[in-house]
């Protein structure tokens, strides 16, 4: 196949081939996008493009990236889809090399993803119930919080929730995960009873509207948006919101929150690892290990803070300082 005669070319033909052939997410392809539209940008600006690019080139595009001051993972994120394209230009027999290949990356930073404790959660919830302007608003975000938290999903996964995938009052929902996937998820008994009047609720709503002509809806929570459901920077802003009612440190709280904190919390009442794989959708159980540092690391703090001895120790320490400014 011949090579497009264009940087904005190769990346639409990439692209088109991730989503017709390995079925990547739309953000796993809008990523990509970005990522590729910015190195043919600066190739541009230095008289190159990807036909033409050697390691050096590539080379001296990441080393702009961290002068721009982008995070370590930002880099590596770039330099990953650079491989990507590059890997499948190959393949086409657009290039005989990838010049990507043998550049190290960055490599990300090594650092524990941030969670919340259950008395944490349980204010998110109360928050959701009480949150809305009217009656409507309100079950659905208190269906959006239950399910979230039982589930473990990622938002995007539950912004695009068919609804049909709710129907017959389900002890488990059948999600789509990254790359088509498949995997089935239980739901708790507030999550199931949350369901239940968010689709009552739904249903009615859907059919008034529909008798006055507009389309049924096939998402779970419909929007009159372009996509037809919930979007994910929507449910970010209401999770703050939720943050701010329920005294919750807004910083701490994001839609992916959420996910850590099901899983932690699974962990830390003696779930298997295993199952804990399979609920979130990890494809590599190592990703999963992770909640173990989280949640060991949590335990070394409550110890810290709890234990007798710990406050023996910092009272003795206070106390030599003391001693120790008396002498001076």
């Amino acid at each position: 196949m011949a090579a497009p005669g264009d940087d904005l070319q190769w990346i639409s033909t990439f692209l088109d081939a991730q989503a017709a052939e390995l079925g990547a997410a739309r953000n796993t392809l809008l990523a990509y996008g970005r990522d590729l539209k910015d190195a043919a940008s600066w190739l541009a600006h230095h008289d190159n493009r990807f036909s033409e690019a050697a390691r050096e080139d590539i080379e001296a595009y990441l080393i702009s990236c961290n002068a721009e001051g982008l995070s370590r993972a930002t880099r590596a994120r770039r330099l990953s889809a650079l491989r990507q394209l590059y890997h499948f230009a190959f393949e086409e027999g657009w290039r005989s090399d990838n010049p990507a290949i043998q550049i190290k990356g960055p490599g990300r930073a090594k650092t524990l993803p941030k969670t919340l404790e259950v008395i944490e959660v349980d204010r998110l919830l109360d928050a959701a119930r009480q949150t809305g302007r009217k009656p409507a608003d309100r079950l659905r975000n208190t269906c959006l919080m239950e399910l979230l938290y039982a589930t473990g999903m990622r938002v995007s996964e539950l912004m695009s929730l068919p609804v049909a995938a709710a129907r017959g009052d389900p002890n488990m929902l059948l999600v789509q995960g990254k790359g088509g996937k498949e995997r089935m998820v239980p739901l708790s008994p507030p999550a199931r009873e949350a369901l239940r009047a968010w689709l009552m609720q739904r249903d009615e709503a859907d059919e008034d509207s529909q008798a006055k002509g507009n389309p049924g809806s096939k998402f779970l929570f419909p929007s009159r948006g372009k996509e037809g459901h919930l979007t994910r920077h929507w449910f970010y802003l209401l999770i703050k919101d939720l943050a701010v009612t329920g005294g919750v440190d807004p910083k701490k709280v994001t839609p992916h929150t959420l996910r850590h904190a099901f899983a932690t919390h699974l962990l830390a009442n003696g779930a298997d690892l295993r199952a804990i794989q399979a609920l979130l959708g990890h494809a590599d159980i190592a990703t999963t290990e992770i909640y173990t540092h989280v949640l060991d690391a949590r335990l070394s703090e409550l110890v810290l803070q709890h234990h007798p001895l710990s406050r023996e120790g910092e009272a003795r320490q206070r106390l030599k300082e003391n001693d120790d400014n008396a002498n001076e």
